[in-house]
């Protein structure tokens, strides 16, 4: 009919993963048509807490929470979910993060891969029937395509910045910073291709050490590395904060 206007949304939402057993925060990508149940046991592998035990609360992007998940035949698509909305997982056993990570009491139990692969009922089991992760031939090659790319931009970007050069540090969420570029290349405690910045002020990370290994030289809470993406070499004179009235 003329005048209709329809909408089409990406069939995937990016969320960000928190839970009370845990202080981390990590990503997580999952399809809208799986339902809550399969939601969570999805959830289950990522941040130890069993399904069953199970309660989710959602959090918009500036992390107001909206709303309590708790219909395990909806669809994950029908709550208001949006890429980089947060889902807390809450574990309703109360149990803590050092009783998580304590296994000294634990009886262990190993299983090998081979007769894991013949379970019915695992994760890996239902990720292979729902053609999901790394099961989802389709969707990993497409990822890894983008990563190649992605990483081939971050090289040609190191590429283009000097070791001494003025710049300006854009994070997306995170304010603008200026420093001095320290170091430009690879790194032992992750891969691909870093800046090393010392900035004006004290808000980085470290002082140019990561590891055990020294990169470079600053004071602490001044050094830190970024992705080269967001490094933007530049007349950017170093501004007068007034340290000297202190």
């Amino acid at each position: 009919m003329d005048g209709e206007v329809t909408v089409v949304t990406s069939p995937y939402v990016n969320v960000r993963i928190t839970s009370s057993l845990s202080g981390f925060e990590n990503r997580r990508r999952f399809n809208k048509s799986i339902t809550i149940a399969e939601l969570k046991m999805l959830l289950e592998m990522n941040v130890g807490v069993p399904s069953s035990s199970m309660d989710l609360e959602i959090f918009s992007t500036t992390d107001r929470f909206l709303q309590k998940i708790d219909n395990d035949e909806a669809l994950f698509g029908s709550y208001p979910v949006d890429d980089e909305c947060r889902i807390h997982v809450i574990d309703r056993t109360g149990g803590q993060t050092s009783e998580l990570f304590d296994d000294s009491k634990v009886e262990k139990f190993e299983l090998s891969d081979e007769a894991y692969e013949q379970r019915k009922e695992s994760v890996r089991s239902f990720l292979k029937k729902q053609n999901l992760g790394r099961f989802n031939e389709e969707e990993a090659a497409k990822k890894k395509a983008e990563l190649t790319i992605r990483e081939e931009q971050q090289k040609t970007a190191a590429e283009a910045i000097s070791v001494g050069s003025r710049c300006k540090v854009e994070v997306p969420g995170q304010p603008t910073k200026l420093g001095t570029v320290m170091y430009v290349g690879t790194t032992e405690f992750k891969s691909g291709h870093w800046v090393g910045v010392k900035y004006d002020e004290p808000l980085g990370k470290h002082n140019g050490t990561v590891q055990g290994k020294q990169y470079f030289e600053c004071q602490d809470k001044y050094g830190a590395f970024v992705k080269p993406l967001n490094v933007i070499v530049g007349d950017f004179p170093e501004e007068d904060y007034g340290l000297d009235e202190i």
